[in-house]
């Protein structure tokens, strides 16, 4: 934290957070020194507690646009509704942009119609900014800084979350580390558990224990599953014994039977079908878009029961976790994770889903640079190992004593041997009013007492799915030489009535090998189609830049009786791990049209393959003009950019310590 006077236009500084000014609490007075925060302070996270109306929202919302003026990415987790206001930026002041938002009760209550208050809160909100010494350019800097959206899992209010589809594998570096991928594993499966009411101890539940061992068997393998397969696995696990004893044993059938009726019943469910659909949890998406350009990401999940929240809010941190396991280290800020009301998430007693992979961020996130900051009303609502864990706090206006009591106890144990003053911090804490907070930073001799500065965006409280709607609207995200070999893919899919097939796999030529593409469930209800693979082994040569790489390229492209029987431009990619020598049994298969069993087709569609590869499959490469930096193969542009912006990000940091300390004396 750095202090200086209001005179100096410094609050733009790249790096330093423009948090409001500090306040005299004897004089109850606003004084005119600037409170700036150094954004890299933020690695060692930090804690906002205050009680309902001590003005915790706004200071949240406003280190959130400070870090995204900074061009930092954020994802927030908004169990409220608070945080949608961030899309709420109205460079022009107009009462227009403002009436859609306004609470209408409240105009009511001050006896104005609609329009009038409209135009109200745009006077409020002018004479705000100018009174903090900010402009509406600076609300137009904060729009043109990051891509905004809102994600509502659960729901197709906003942009919608794939969060059941898929069980992608943890990365590599975490898959590694065996401590960690048992923690992800345990989170996971405790986290769906309690998605279908069970509550089940990792060490007694014959459940948690099922299912952990089949995730740990497919991840193990680096493959994935969606829901119809884990159903499949839950009747049929691709083991047969539990630690010594016999599977049967342990979960007879008839009860593996039931938890997979269970897991059959969630998937069926009506309105189930918004868990499967929208946005992967990409984290590299959710940060930055296809551009480069920072994402604030705003998952709102007010809408959604406990145990959905707790579920989704389980599988986000399980994926920023294994994220930040990918990343190098870093001294400085390279993105923020926030998450408003973290009561019942980290509590100090309890061991939910949540629990785990937050206390690792806490421990683990700051060497990557990722900063984590948690909002709540009460310190009761924290564990002890997360406040130990923070290096910034916030406080607030608190409830009551044993609020007050417990953060006394908590801020005396995190300032061991710094000389805390406990009398002196209790009557400061008795005096914090209405957005005036205490300040107490780790890298800072002392703390600081300050009234949060006006936010750029217009708080209009809690929103509802109707507005994020309405939101959706208005904001949407933005959204790449070998030789075929002749090989059959027969590609399995549901079947309907309309759709014919025999119970026996068609006859082919000889010399040609059949394969299967691997499908989901028990093999009732699918139909094989035939299709054909392509793989190749694709080189790139550029010595400008130093280019010398090939790429290994597996594709499947479906067998048609037209005149284009093949069409690679509308092929899929596929793993050669999940191509398997048998089929699932139960399912029909297609009849294979006659040119899939003459070699010269396959001489031919090898032959295009190659033409479509030179045509359709270039190597990019991005260079920066400024820095002469050049991508690495496979990077994507949004990765090059992120790169190279931390890369200044940290020289700057750099620069700007070296200054601090050689002119400290002064």
């Amino acid at each position: 934290m750095k202090e200086v006077t209001a005179m100096e236009p410094v609050y733009e500084k790249l790096g330093a957070f423009y948090l409001g000014k500090k306040y005299d609490l004897k004089e109850k007075m606003l004084k005119e020194d600037l409170v700036l925060y150094d954004s890299k302070d933020l690695t060692t996270h930090a804690v906002i507690i205050g009680m309902t109306g001590s003005g915790k929202t706004g200071l949240g919302i406003g280190l959130i646009e400070e870090a995204l003026i900074d061009h930092l990415p954020v994802i927030a987790i908004d169990p409220k509704g608070d945080l949608s206001n961030l899309l709420l930026g109205f460079p022009e002041l107009k009462a227009a942009d403002f009436r859609p938002w306004i609470n209408t009760q409240d105009a009511l209550n001050k006896g104005l119609p609609p329009d009038r208050y409209a135009q109200e809160q745009a006077d409020l909100w002018r004479k705000g900014l100018e009174q903090w010494g900010e402009s509406p350019d600076r609300i137009r800097k904060l729009n043109e800084s990051a891509e905004f959206s809102v994600f509502t899992p659960g729901s197709l209010a906003g942009i919608p979350v794939n969060i059941l589809r898929s069980f992608a594998p943890p990365p590599d570096s975490l898959r590694s580390d065996g401590d960690l991928f048992r923690e992800r594993i345990q989170t996971t499966v405790t986290g769906l558990l309690a998605l279908l009411g069970i509550e089940a101890d990792p060490i007694t539940s014959r459940e948690h224990i099922l299912l952990a061992n089949i995730f740990e068997n497919i991840w193990s393998q680096g493959g994935s599953l969606d829901l119809p397969g884990l159903i499949h696995a839950i009747q049929t696990p691709p083991f047969t014994r539990i630690g010594v004893m016999d599977l049967e044993m342990v979960f007879p059938p008839k009860d593996r039977f039931s938890l997979a009726m269970r897991l059959n019943n969630l998937l069926a469910a009506p309105g189930f079908e918004a868990w499967l659909e929208g946005e992967n949890l990409d984290i590299p998406r959710l940060l930055h878009a296809a551009s480069g350009k920072p994402r604030v990401s705003i998952f709102s999940i007010n809408h959604l029961s406990d145990s959905e929240r707790m579920f989704f809010v389980s599988m986000l941190l399980n994926e920023i976790l294994g994220w930040v396991r990918t990343q190098s280290g870093t001294p400085s800020l390279r993105a923020v994770l926030y998450m408003d009301e973290i009561f019942g998430y980290l509590p100090p007693v309890a061991n939910p889903p949540s629990k785990t992979p937050l206390l690792t961020l806490l421990k683990q996130a700051r060497a990557f640079g990722l900063g984590i900051v948690l909002a709540t009303q009460n310190p009761v609502d924290l564990d002890y190992k997360a406040l130990s864990n923070t290096g910034t706090w916030f406080i607030g206006r608190l409830q009551t004593e044993r609020d007050k009591e417990r953060l006394l106890a908590g801020l005396e144990g995190a300032a061991a041997g710094t000389g805390f003053n406990r009398s002196e911090m209790e009557e400061i804490l008795s005096s914090l009013g209405k957005r005036v907070f205490l300040l107490h930073n780790v890298h800072d001799a002392k703390p600081a007492i300050f009234q949060t500065r006006w936010t750029l965006s217009y708080l209009a409280g809690p929103m509802t799915r109707d507005q994020i709607r309405e939101l959706a609207k208005q904001r949407t995200p933005s959204q790449t030489p070998g030789r075929a070999t002749p090989e059959v893919a027969i590609q399995p899919e549901v079947r309907s009535a309309e759709t014919g097939g025999v119970g026996t796999p068609p006859a082919v030529s000889p010399g040609i090998q059949v394969y299967y593409l691997r499908g989901t469930g028990a093999g009732q209800g699918l139909i094989y189609r035939p299709g054909v693979i392509g793989l190749a082994e694709v080189h790139y040569s550029q010595s400008r830049f130093n280019i010398n790489t090939s790429q290994a390229l597996a594709i499947a492209s479906r067998i048609s009786d037209g005149p284009i029987s093949i069409d690679w431009e509308n092929s899929w990619k596929v793993k050669p791990e999940h191509l398997d020598r048998s089929p699932l049994p139960g399912a029909a298969f297609s009849e294979i049209p006659p040119l899939a069993g003459k070699s010269r087709a396959f001489d031919q569609w090898g032959k295009e393959l190659i033409r479509w590869i030179s045509r359709s499959r270039p190597l990019s490469i991005f260079y920066s003009v400024q820095t002469k930096a050049v991508s690495i193969v496979g990077e994507s542009e949004a990765e090059f950019r992120s790169r190279l912006t931390q890369k200044s990000r940290e020289l700057r940091d750099l620069e700007v310590e070296k200054l601090r300390r050689k002119y400290a004396q002064q």
